[in-house]
């Protein structure tokens, strides 16, 4: 009985006689699906295994950022340790000076240090303001400052800004823009020691960046009495006012009701 196979001839270069080999039919078609097997495997494992030459690759480059974060990160904590040392200098300093001395009420619930109100005006100011509650017209301040940043409305590619900020020395006397009361006192992360009051018709007022707030929540303020001293604590670069108003929970621009150095 023929059984079906296939022959392999095979001719070596210079010879006169090539060699032949017979292979059943199965033994054939075995070795190519063999073949077939061992390509598809080689595909498959060099496709799984690019991946991770590219990330083995990227090790070096990722172990130099990480020595440059250790090292920033090393500069960032020495520059706490000298902030904090700093401000304890200047703890020391408030305390040699008396900044301590004014008590904290009882019913402050913020950190703020409170003093009695008190309502400071040249003589040529007697008869300036109102009195009783009324909405906010007067510039925070006995003068105009340096308005070094405006209202700014966001918009893409640019940040936006609400209120005033009135350059200023510090402990300048910050003034109620109108009578009002007292809504809240704090410290806030980027206005640091701040006063916001209430006025009538909706509006409320804050002051932002103060050394010291001389009133405390629930009391009630005459236009023009000084609320608070300027400084530049929270998210300052330098000694100033950040005022604003809001009207029924929105900023609006403080020029709009207010003339600086009014």
């Amino acid at each position: 009985m023929n059984r079906r196979g296939v022959t392999v001839m095979m001719h070596r270069d210079g010879d006169v006689e090539s060699r032949s080999i017979r292979l059943p039919l199965w033994v054939f078609r075995l070795t190519v699906i063999g073949a077939l097997v061992v390509a598809v495997l080689l595909v498959v494992g060099a496709v799984l295994y690019a991946p991770i030459v590219r990330t083995a690759a990227r090790v070096p480059g990722l172990n130099r950022e990480m020595a440059q974060l250790s090292e920033e990160n090393a500069k960032v904590r020495e520059l706490t340790r000298t902030l904090e040392g700093l401000e304890a200098r200047y703890e020391q300093l408030r305390t040699m000076l008396g900044g301590n001395l004014v008590p904290m009420r009882g019913r402050e619930l913020s950190s703020a240090t409170v003093a009695r109100p008190i309502v400071a005006r040249r003589p040529d100011q007697a008869r300036r303001y109102e009195e009783g509650p009324s909405v906010p017209r007067y510039w925070p301040i006995d003068d105009r400052g340096v308005v070094t940043r405006g209202t700014v409305a966001g918009s893409s590619g640019g940040e936006a800004h609400a209120g005033l900020d009135i350059a200023i020395p510090i402990g300048t006397p910050i003034r109620a823009s109108g009578g009002a009361t007292v809504l809240a006192t704090g410290v806030d992360v980027s206005y640091g020691l701040f006063v916001r009051l209430t006025h009538p018709e909706g509006f409320e007022t804050m002051y932002g960046h103060a050394s010291r707030v001389l009133i405390g929540v629930g009391d009630t303020v005459q236009a023009g009495q000084v609320i608070a001293l300027s400084g530049s604590t929270g998210r300052s670069t330098a000694p100033h006012l950040h005022f604003e108003i809001f009207r029924d929970g929105r900023s609006i621009d403080p020029f709009s009701l207010v003339q600086g150095g009014n």
